[in-house]
């Protein structure tokens, strides 16, 4: 419940809140991404606990103010945990009419519209499809707390005597926007100030116009008689440590440059750019004092073909794509599956089949990465849940496949990679340590056998080159111990059962699966991936309320947790939820089965907390 402060000799009253979301949404070439990020960014550094949700238009070079045009940028501060961006939106600041039409359906009764006056000509809304100015409209204005802004002439007049062109000047009102809502959140705008003089040290011009857009718009929210309530949202009660804002593609690639520096051996990287996981070959190649090698190739199956042989030579070796970059790789993967070489592939996916919705979030290739690939080539396979997650199983996924011998599929999602969150640093004695072990001698009198394998299966893994360990690997089938081409029909199906099985015994080393509220009773909810936080908000808000369930998000999907199985059956029911048509719980039922119910959704964006409430509800 929100408190009120209200000063005598002042006007605008102050209201305490527990969480605030904005989202600013205008054309992709309004800087909305940068805004969102620098409101982030003081918000962490405030100690509020945050969540992000980039959204990016799926045409990038979309008309200018068109309806597929739109980029938005939501933002969830708050002084509690939260695990969402949120369902409803407090704030809405939306600098043209096809961001207002696109948005305004996400803004609560009673919430803050802040909109650029400027941009409502008649040509802007023509591209957006409002037959007459929808500012003038009282009937669709009248839920909420409208300001008009003239943003775009209070921009150029705070930039003015600096020289720059009006398009130049046009450029800087994403700042002046910004400067508004640390103004009306009470937000200190230091690391905004400092990050945009480090951006534009060799423009100062265009530093100094930034600045002043930026202090336009706090001066803007002082003098106006328009807003009379200003916001705060105290710290939040986070765990003690050093923290910083960071996003899932960030954070996977600073975890697989630690899982390198781990083993102490050195990390390759093949990629070919692709949306939405370019952003990790940008971050790997900042990281070449770690002893990080990025090879940006030429498309991705020589990305894939490079990854195998780099981990022929022994290198940590790292490739990543979206789905359809996956299909590409998928031979080459099966010469992984049959070499039995440790490598990750990253597998950040998206919407839709073919090109689809390179930009919006979908959990759409959990069969192709169970089974995306010719002949039985059995993968294991783990996922993040969180923008920080990501760091800790990258670093999961190199232990499997190193200690495993085994290409391993690490799976991630537009919505986590290009989300934030606050991350607490992690102190180098909490890392789990990764033991790789390149043998030097021949392990038998006869000479050096790649496929003689340990009780778990596992074969060595001798580095090309090591004297006196001559071997020949390929993707032709071999023979078990002694990796000669062997056509025999048993020894084929022997090989492919013992790669099978190897896979299968990686799930005596993973932890068992764990259950948050209910630990039997009712309904079980089960999801996997980005889906974590909208399903553990759901499930913790119906779980203080007395009502029996529980929450199971799987982080291992290839095997399942051990445990898994006996777990599914101590409830009634099963609720799978997933951002496809049903791909987990096909896997479950046939599996375990189990009678799992479903529950999907595949329209380019996260779930609702409000929506899996509702659903969860009719189950119960």
């Amino acid at each position: 419940m929100a408190t009120t402060d209200v000063a005598p000799s002042d006007p605008i009253r102050t209201e305490e809140r527990e969480t605030i979301v904005i989202r600013f949404c205008g054309d992709s070439g309004d800087g909305m991404q940068l805004a969102g990020s620098q409101m982030t960014n003081v918000s962490a550094v405030f100690g509020n606990d945050v969540s992000t949700l980039p959204d990016y238009p799926a045409e990038i070079r979309a008309p200018a103010g068109s309806l597929a045009g739109v980029s938005g940028f939501q933002l969830h501060f708050s002084s509690n945990d939260i695990y969402t961006p949120g369902d409803e939106v407090d704030t809405l600041v939306a600098m043209n009419p096809a961001a207002l039409k696109t948005n305004i359906a996400d803004l609560k009764r009673g919430g803050t519209l802040i909109v650029n006056s400027n941009a409502f000509e008649s040509g802007d809304l023509k591209k957006a499809g409002y037959e007459a100015n929808p500012l003038d409209d009282e009937e669709l204005l009248a839920p909420f707390d409208v300001h008009k802004v003239e943003m775009t002439r209070l921009t150029r007049d705070s930039v003015e005597g600096l020289g720059l062109s009006p398009r130049e000047a046009e450029r800087c009102k994403n700042f002046f926007a910004l400067g508004l809502v640390y103004w009306l959140y009470d937000r200190d705008d230091t690391p905004t100030r400092n990050w945009v003089s480090d951006k534009f040290a060799s423009k100062p011009d265009i530093a100094e116009a930034n600045l002043r857009a930026l202090k336009g718009g706090q001066n803007f929210g002082v003098s106006t008689g328009s807003f009379r309530v200003h916001y705060r949202v105290p710290p939040a009660q986070l765990e003690p440590g050093r923290y910083r804002k960071i996003t899932g593609n960030e954070a996977l690639a600073i975890g697989l440059a630690t899982s390198a520096k781990l083993a102490d051996r050195p990390l390759f990287y093949a990629g070919y750019p692709i949306t939405p996981a370019s952003d990790i070959l940008h971050e790997l190649s900042k990281l070449k004092h770690f002893g990080v090698r990025t090879f940006q190739a030429e498309d991705e199956i020589a990305a894939m073909a490079a990854t195998v042989g780099s981990a022929f030579a022994g290198e940590f070796s790292v490739t990543a794509s979206s789905g359809p970059g996956i299909c590409l790789k998928g031979e080459a993967m099966g010469l992984g599956v049959m070499t039995e070489l440790p490598m990750v592939i990253v597998d950040v996916q998206r919407g839709g089949p073919s090109t689809g919705l390179p930009t919006k979030t979908e959990q759409s290739d959990l069969m192709l990465a169970m089974f995306g690939r010719n002949g039985e080539s059995p993968l294991p396979i783990v996922a993040a849940s969180t923008p920080g997650d990501c760091f800790w199983m990258a670093q999961e996924a190199m232990r499997i496949a190193v200690e495993f011998m085994t290409p391993v599929i690490l799976l991630t999602d537009g919505y986590i990679a290009n989300g934030a969150e606050p991350w607490r640093v992690p102190e180098v004695a909490d890392l789990k340590p990764i033991h790789v072990d390149h043998p030097t001698e021949a392990n038998t009198e006869d000479g050096y056998r790649p496929y003689l394998r340990d009780d778990r299966l596992v074969r060595p893994w001798a580095k090309a080159g090591t004297p006196d360990l001559m071997h020949r690997l390929g993707g032709l089938e071999k023979s078990d111990v002694t990796g000669n081409v062997d056509y025999d029909p048993n020894n084929h199906e022997h090989m492919s059962r013992t790669r099978a099985q190897k896979v299968a015994n990686v799930a005596n080393d993973i932890p068992e699966q764990e259950v948050f509220g209910s630990q039997e009773g009712e309904l079980l909810v089960l999801t996997w991936g980005g889906t974590y936080g909208a399903a553990r908000q759901a499930v913790k808000m119906l779980h203080e309320q007395g009502r029996s369930v529980g929450h199971a998000h799987l982080r291992y999907l290839n095997p399942f947790p051990r445990n898994l199985g006996e777990l599914l059956n101590r409830y009634k029911k099963v609720l799978v939820a997933e951002l496809n048509l049903g791909q987990l719980v096909q896997l479950i039922r046939s599996e375990f089965l189990v009678d799992a119910q479903r529950y999907n959704k595949i329209q380019g964006k996260p779930f609702r907390v409000s929506e899996l409430v509702e659903q969860i509800e009719s189950q119960l």
